[in-house]
């Protein structure tokens, strides 16, 4: 399968704030799915932003869900097929942005052009695996969006400020670090900053984010 095959099945979603004037799809990362605290923190804190969340699960987590067994991350035609599904369920004229968590975010950003959304955007992008610094995914990153964006934790193994200031990123890409974060956005305890306060501060930043992108 590739990317710019029409997806032929429908996958089943779950929306917060249908009304909302401005549309995010949102696909999870590879350890958890759309029902993850990460997940739905995320989604209701954007629904009082005037936002249309739309979470689903990849078609391994969905399996996971239906038998109780894990299954490994389908390969990445699969997960674009999964993202564009749910992209073309959408036939009006709502604005759209690609939204994910650390996997779900290589995904967002390496089909935002073919569903003509208006950015991507990336929760804690997995720059490289951990351990293997040499093993660099920017390459996911390029993309002809006018603007993308990724918030980052300054504490992130899967990319620190001092190693991306390295990489040659694309410059329709907007990078905004969270001081004290991880992967996941959780501080350490020795900061002094709940876990609370540094997701919203990263939900009132993507609000920021597509609001000054319509």
């Amino acid at each position: 399968m590739t990317k710019s095959e029409k997806p032929t099945q429908r996958v089943a979603v779950q929306r917060d704030n249908p009304q909302g004037a401005i549309r995010i799809i949102f696909a999870h990362g590879a350890g958890a799915g759309l029902q993850s605290d990460f997940m739905q923190f995320f989604a209701l804190g954007l629904a009082f932003h005037d936002v249309d969340v739309v979470r689903f699960n990849f078609p391994y987590w969905q399996q996971f869900m239906d038998s109780g067994v894990r299954r490994p991350p389908n390969r990445m035609p699969e997960l674009e097929h999964s993202m564009l599904t749910v992209a073309q369920q959408f036939d009006d004229a709502k604005p759209t942005f690609l939204m994910g968590k650390s996997m779900g975010a290589r995904v967002a950003f390496r089909v935002a052009d073919e569903v003509q959304a208006r950015g991507a955007i990336a929760l804690g992008f997995p720059f490289h695996p951990v351990g293997k610094p040499q093993q660099l995914r920017v390459d996911d990153l390029r993309n002809q969006r006018k603007q993308n964006l990724i918030i980052q934790g300054s504490r992130d193994a899967f990319g620190k400020p001092a190693e991306v200031a390295t990489y040659a990123l694309p410059k329709n890409l907007e990078l905004h670090w969270l001081e004290h974060g991880d992967h996941s956005f959780e501080p350490t305890k020795r900061s002094g900053i709940e876990r609370r306060d540094l997701w919203q501060a990263a939900i009132d930043r993507v609000s920021d984010f597509v609001q000054k992108h319509l």
